[in-house]
């Protein structure tokens, strides 16, 4: 026979309750979890010292299992004469101090502010079950009544949208409102749910904030993220039900023609960071035992091909894996990935939840990729049309290694509009470039002749140098090449406090007037900490910063390079065959989807235009320097 009532309007009837618990008699009925699951959350706003007021006990066993721990001031109220008289006599001689009462939680009769917290397992979720939630309404006014200023009201709830609505709406304004959910299931003797637990805890505050305190934990001890609005928080509740609700179908068993996905998002930002399609093998029955899982990484700017981007393709790509059931996770634009191995640890808590029933606990789960790699995509604009919504246009590198320039519609991601093979050449990307010490102007004019697309802007110190420069060097300036006569380090704060990224190239080098440091160049004021993150904040999203170091002292040259590293993500050094001087070369970003040991697409890149620049000048053979600049790269190591 069902206890469950047989409308929902019965959930709020003192009848039904009388009758619910006689006919359970002795048995305990717990709501949503029992003390053991739910005591970390509870220890954690409630304290043995407040007291609490819980609404609707029934006749579960968490008053008692809270009281033996401590919990010494409970104050337990229930509509239903029956659970409370029984209460009563199961408590009277063990826990003397322990109250049950007959109350309707609507309407008390308790003093204003006279608890520190209120306690509410299920009764919420029973009374808003009315139409409209009138009666839950006047509950949650009661329970903000008796409260004290400080009080919490901690609801233990599956969140039912019309339900965490309810309660939501009405703690806003005033209060700050957090809700925890609760990893995992609850099941009993009596129900199991496929919908997670969450914990609603709102805390009154003596006077109303300027703004809404709105946050969501995961689990009992997750970092708090902040909600802009109420409907953003009530929406992020309802993904983690749809999460729950997919693992609970994912658990029950293995569907070849079911295809679920989920969006990853950065907790911080909201913004998505990976896409995963659950996809079970129709050949699971005769794949080999152990090949029960694995993760496929789609490589970046792929995620369109048939082979990853459609229904068919996806299980093509499943039975050619020889996977029960392979997750196939695609990378989102606009976001940095390191490398395979960062991505693994990343993915790697979240996809074992997806794994299919029947893997054995200490399986290993392979990680699946082209090649290793990662994919390469860098989008070159963007913007929003009238007609056809936000768009993207984007540079990627295609299965036969070319680069390829792609329209695509981001109201149809999945979908190229248009897409041309790129012939890329020295002009199609304007480079900016900023260089400390000219010298005889060596480095710059030749930046400038040999890189079209540059526009160059030296800082020198002495008036002297750069009369030396222009007299004796053929140094000559024009609308690409400019001097600017000051300090270095001024010039920089000042570039630096005017916000934006300013420059594609920093370069330093010039050399140092004390001959006593051990280190001839830079001098020491140009690798201190803060000097170094104004560089780096100067630098556009993919830029460079290019060091000539002389240092023969090993200690400062350890010092120097621990300072760089902890600015930039990532250090290349190139050592100048029978000098002292290396040059270290540092990334901005580290999210250039290579290996930590390669040398950046960036980089690679600009030998290849320089490459061509320097075969396609019409200049005399004593002008062009013959430099093999893709040896040098590939001379460099990672530091």
């Amino acid at each position: 026979m069902s206890l469950l009532p047989r409308t929902a309007e019965e959930f709020s009837s003192a009848d039904y309750w009388d009758r619910f618990f006689r006919k359970r008699g002795e048995k305990a009925f717990e709501w949503y979890g029992d003390y053991n699951s739910l005591c970390g959350i509870l220890h954690k706003y409630i304290k043995p010292r407040d007291k609490v007021l819980v609404v609707g006990c029934g006749n579960s066993e968490l008053s008692e299992q809270l009281y033996d721990v401590g919990y010494h001031q409970l104050t337990n109220i229930d509509i239903s004469e029956t659970v409370v008289s029984h209460m009563i006599q199961r408590n009277t001689e063990r826990r003397p101090d322990l109250t049950f009462q007959q109350v309707d939680a609507t309407e008390t009769g308790f003093e204003n502010g006279s608890f520190q917290a209120a306690l509410d397992k299920g009764t919420l979720d029973a009374m808003a079950s009315e139409e409209e939630g009138a009666l839950a309404g006047r509950m949650l006014a009661e329970v903000g009544r008796v409260l004290a200023v400080g009080g919490r009201y901690v609801c233990i709830t599956l969140a039912q949208e019309h339900v965490i609505k309810l309660a939501v709406e009405h703690f806003a304004q005033g209060w700050a409102v957090r809700i925890h959910c609760l990893s995992g299931q609850t099941e009993d003797s009596d129900s199991s749910f496929a919908l997670p637990v969450f914990v609603l805890v709102c805390t009154k505050f003596r006077q109303a904030p300027p703004f809404a305190v709105l946050e969501l934990c995961e689990g009992e001890d997750g970092a708090p993220t902040r909600l802009a609005s109420v409907p953003d928080l009530l929406s992020a509740v309802k993904e983690r039900q749809a999460y729950n609700l997919m693992l609970h179908k994912l658990r029950g068993g293995t569907d070849a023609s079911s295809t679920p996905s989920l969006t990853l998002c950065r907790a911080a930002t909201g913004r998505p960071r990976y896409t995963l399609t659950v996809q079970d093998s129709l050949l699971s029955a005769k794949l080999p035992r152990s090949n029960h899982f694995a993760i496929f990484i789609v490589p970046q700017g792929r995620e369109s091909d048939w082979l990853y981007g459609s229904a068919e393709g996806r299980a093509q790509l499943a039975s050619s894996a020889k996977f029960k059931r392979l997750v196939i996770v695609a990378m989102h634009r606009d976001q940095e990935y390191e490398d395979m191995q960062a991505v693994q640890s990343e993915l790697s808590p979240m996809v074992m939840e997806l794994a299919p029933p029947g893997m054995p606990a200490n399986q290993q789960v392979p990680f699946l990729s082209v090649g290793g790699d990662l994919g390469w995509r860098e989008v070159v604009g963007r913007g929003v049309s009238a007609l056809t919504g936000e768009y993207s246009v984007e540079d990627v590198r295609g299965e036969d290694g070319h680069l390829y320039r792609r329209l695509v519609f981001m109201n149809n991601s999945q979908l190229v509009q248009s897409e041309s093979r790129l012939q890329i050449t020295a002009t199609d990307h304007p480079v900016s470039v900023l260089l400390v010490g000219l010298g005889g102007g060596g480095l710059p004019q030749f930046v400038h002749d040999f890189v079209p697309c540059a526009r160059v802007e030296v800082v020198e110190l002495d008036p002297a140098v750069l009369e030396v420069a222009q007299t004796w060097f053929g140094f000559q300036t024009d609308e690409r090449l400019k001097v600017i006569l000051g300090d270095g380090l001024e010039h920089i704060t000042m570039l630096e406090s005017k916000g934006g990224h300013s420059f594609d190239v920093v370069m330093f080098d010039f050399d140092s007037k004390d001959t006593t440091l051990g280190m001839s160049c830079p001098p020491p004021a140009f690798v201190e900490t803060l000097l170094l993150k104004k560089v780096y904040n100067l630098l556009t999203p993919r830029g460079l910063f290019m060091l000539n170091l002389v240092c023969r002292d090993s200690s400062l040259r350890k010092s120097v390079l621990e300072r760089v590293q902890a600015i930039f993500p990532r250090v290349f050094s190139r050592g100048i065959e029978g000098e002292v001087n290396e040059v270290l070369l540092c990334c901005r970003s580290a999210g250039e989807g290579h290996k930590p040991h390669t040398v950046p697409h960036t980089l690679q890149q600009t030998a290849n235009d320089l490459q061509k620049t320097l075969r396609n000048k019409n200049q005399t053979a004593t002008c062009v320097p013959q430099i093999d600049i893709t040896a040098m790269l590939n001379d460099l190591k990672v530091i």
